[in-house]
């Protein structure tokens, strides 16, 4: 659980399933509500547990990437059933879901998000 603790780490990773290698700024449009500070600090706990990488290019001004790493491939796959869970739950109680943002990429029929 302190892989995936924390309201944003899931999310993280199933906007890196979605959409491949992503840049900080990429990330966090495709995180509304997210804090500079919180997807930071989520995203060093991720590559600490070697879920994502992170890749700083020597150029300028400086690039990073961030990616899933097979581990973290592994570890999308292991959270479906929760996420089928929760979609479940929110049509049971008749809650609203939260609609993410557009993407560039139909990721919408990949991950409905609870």
């Amino acid at each position: 659980m302190d892989v995936i603790g924390g309201k944003w780490k899931a999310l993280i990773l199933w906007e890196l399933e979605a959409n491949g290698v992503r840049r900080f700024g990429q990330l966090r449009r495709g995180l509304p509500g997210v804090s500079e500070k919180m997807l930071i600090q989520h995203l060093r706990e991720l590559e600490a547990d070697g879920i994502i990488a992170r890749e700083i290019f020597a150029e300028i001004p400086p690039r990073v990437e961030y990616e899933l790493t097979q581990l973290g491939s592994e570890l999308n796959s292991a959270l479906r059933p929760l996420g089928a869970w929760g979609r479940d739950r929110i049509d049971r109680i008749g809650a609203n879901r939260v609609q993410p943002p557009p993407c560039p990429r139909d990721w919408h029929s990949l991950y409905r998000y609870v």
